[in-house]
């Protein structure tokens, strides 16, 4: 088979590990990003699109025209529907598209023919997007009958919702975020992917304990009241706190692999319990700590977190850092889990099934 992933930007190396995976089963697989970020450290082919980016000011801005036409919380404000549908804002937006799209095609269709982007097998949409709004790409597959997956990993359902005509040609949609199987009609759970066996546990405690957080969205993750608890332990030299913002992903690890704790996130503001960084954290043997419904702590019974709220963050924090013994057993705890559900092997396993029931690999 030969299989294309189309995604925005490549954050975190996920669709490195696609790649690499789907071709250790026999089969080919490119990967193409629309534009290069700040941790994308293998962006395939890129056809770095203007009028896009995940730089701070671009994310402001429409964070900020967002407020204008949808609310007090812009960008973070959910829509309703089942599955929550996208339509543009104003007529503004709407013309801004139809711009967009026109601009984007001299670098998409020179992209098509250039690299013979027709002659995939499976093509996979990361974030529900098409290179174009209109989706004029997705619709000319659909037409000569070429199997089209889409993986949404939150706030592209959230707060943007699904692409309608990309909604309706779709043949398979995968997420890894629970709280989205509960927001449309036809989805499917995949865990995501992460090669776990990359790291080995640092088997040596710190002196104070070495806590860190790494939120890429202060307000998803409740960065404010978690730095605010682990400075106040730092002053009391219960721990040594390491905030990590605005590093490339090869610092992020250099400085994960140092500390003891993870702390994700608290208030469930942009989805359920944990995410990549959790994932990484975890296959280095770090203890991780995240806010848990009933529904997600029932989906995942055998998790090895510590649950936390904002009120019993600090006390959680103290009771690990008086107990070096239970601090190690949840890491090696931790490294099984993370291994048994979330390794690449396990995760392309599940994805190769899905492709399996569905009509179009028969």
């Amino acid at each position: 088979m030969k299989i294309l992933y189309i995604s925005p930007e490549n954050t975190v190396g996920t669709m490195n590990l696609w790649k690499e995976i789907h071709q250790k089963n026999g089969n080919e697989c490119e990967v193409l990003t629309m534009y290069k970020s700040l941790n994308q450290s293998e962006p395939g082919i890129c056809l770095n699109l203007p009028f896009i980016s995940s730089k701070p000011n671009y994310l402001t801005a429409r964070h900020q025209y967002y407020e204008i036409f949808r609310g007090g919380l812009g960008d973070y404000q959910e829509r309703n529907g089942y599955p929550p549908i996208w339509e543009p804002n104003s007529l503004l937006e709407r013309a801004y598209f139809k711009f967009r799209d026109w601009i984007w095609s001299f670098y998409i269709e020179k992209a098509i023919r250039d690299y013979n982007l027709f002659n995939y097998d499976i093509y996979h949409f990361e974030w529900g997007l098409d290179f174009y709004r209109d989706c004029r790409f997705a619709k000319e597959l659909s037409k000569r009958n070429k199997p089209i997956i889409c993986t949404y990993h939150g706030q592209d359902m959230r707060t943007r919702g699904v692409i309608k005509e990309l909604d309706q040609i779709s043949d398979l949609n995968l997420t890894s975020e629970v709280d989205l199987l509960a927001k449309h009609p036809s989805i499917e759970y995949l865990f995501l992917p992460y090669n776990t066996t990359h790291y080995d546990i640092n088997r040596s405690i710190s002196d104070p304990i070495k806590v860190c957080h790494s939120p890429t969205n202060r307000y998803y993750k409740g960065s404010e009241d978690i730095i605010k608890v682990c400075n106040e332990l730092e002053c009391e030299g219960v721990i040594q706190f390491l905030l990590i913002e605005k590093k490339t992903q090869e610092e992020v690890i250099r400085i994960k692999e140092t500390c003891d704790i993870y702390i994700d996130q608290i208030h469930n503001r942009g989805g359920w319990g944990y995410g990549m960084s959790s994932i990484e954290s975890l296959s280095m043997g770090l203890v991780c700590m995240t806010e848990m419904i009933d529904k997600y702590r029932n989906f995942i019974p055998d998790h090895p977190f510590i649950e936390i709220n904002k009120s019993t963050l600090k006390k959680k924090i103290t009771q690990l850092s008086k107990n070096k013994e239970i601090l190690m057993q949840k890491k090696i705890e931790s490294k099984e889990w993370v291994k048994k559900y979330h390794d690449i092997e396990s995760v392309c396993s599940s994805l190769y099934n899905y492709y399996e029931k569905n009509s179009w690999m028969k």
